[in-house]
C-alpha cells in the first residue's frame, strides 16, 4: 500500500507541504532563540499553517487509497450466481482487476452496496474526482419476517484503511469544504437460475444488469 501511495502526487504534496511548514516552524524558533519574536510568530505561524494544510491532504490521500476513479457509467465487476439449495445460492464476483471472489449466501436476493465520494470543484483543481469502492455483499429475504429471524450472510469487500474516508466525511463538518456529497448506494436482484450479471456505478449509484450471452464468455 504504502509503496503505491508514496508515488501519488496528493501524497507527496502533503509531504512537501509538511516538510516545509516544518522546517518555517525550526526557523522559527531559530528567530526566537536570536530575540526576534516578530519573526518567530509569521514563521510559526505560517508553518504550523503548512503543516495543518499538509495533514488535512495527506488524510485525503491516504482515505482515497484503493478507490477507483468514476467519471463516467463504470463495470465494477462481474456477478456469477448459481442457485445451490432452497433460499442458498453461491456467488462469484470478477472484480476488473482479475480478482475472483467466492461466496455462500443464503437469502432470496443477492445485495451488493458502495460508498461513493464526490468532491467540489476546489476539490477537482486538484485533481480530485468522484471516486467509488464497493463495501459489502450479502443475501436478502424477499419477506420481511424471515428478513428479521433467517440466517444472514454478509461479506465485507472493502480492504481495512488506516483512514476511512467515508466514515470521517459522515462525522466531520469540515470535510463539506471539500466534499460535495458521500453516500451509500445499493443493488439486489433476485436469484432464481444460473445467470450473470454486470455490477456498474455511476454517480447516481449502483446497477445489476443482466450481461449479455456474448460478454459472458
Amino acid at each position: 500500500m504504502w509503496a503505491e501511495l508514496s508515488t501519488s502526487p496528493l501524497f507527496m504534496a502533503a509531504v512537501a507541504l509538511g516538510v516545509f511548514g516544518a522546517l518555517l516552524v525550526l526557523a522559527g524558533i531559530a528567530a526566537l532563540w536570536r530575540t526576534k519574536p516578530l519573526r518567530f510568530a509569521l514563521r510559526a505561524l505560517l508553518g504550523l499553517l503548512l503543516l495543518a494544510i499538509g495533514a488535512l491532504v495527506g488524510t485525503v490521500a491516504i482515505g482515497t487509497h484503493g478507490y477507483l476513479a468514476l467519471t463516467h457509467e463504470a463495470l465494477a465487476a462481474r456477478l456469477a450466481v448459481r442457485p445451490t439449495g432452497a433460499q442458498r445460492f453461491a456467488a462469484t464476483l470478477r472484480m476488473p482487476d482479475g480478482r475472483e471472489l467466492h461466496y455462500d449466501i443464503a437469502g432470496d436476493e443477492i445485495y451488493v452496496d458502495a460508498h461513493i465520494l464526490k468532491w467540489k470543484p476546489m476539490a477537482n483543481v486538484m485533481g480530485l474526482h468522484t471516486v467509488y469502492e464497493l463495501d459489502r455483499v450479502a443475501g436478502r429475504y424477499r419477506d420481511v419476517e424471515q428478513e428479521r429471524s433467517a440466517a444472514r450472510t454478509v461479506h465485507a469487500l472493502a480492504p481495512t484503511r488506516p483512514v476511512d474516508l467515508f466514515s470521517l466525511r459522515q462525522r466531520h463538518a469540515f470535510l463539506t469544504a471539500l466534499l460535495d456529497a458521500e453516500y451509500g448506494s445499493a443493488s439486489f436482484v433476485p436469484v432464481n437460475r444460473p445467470a450473470e450479471f454486470e455490477l456498474r456505478v455511476s454517480t447516481t449509484g449502483l446497477l445489476l444488469r443482466e450481461a449479455h450471452p456474448s460478454a459472458q464468455r
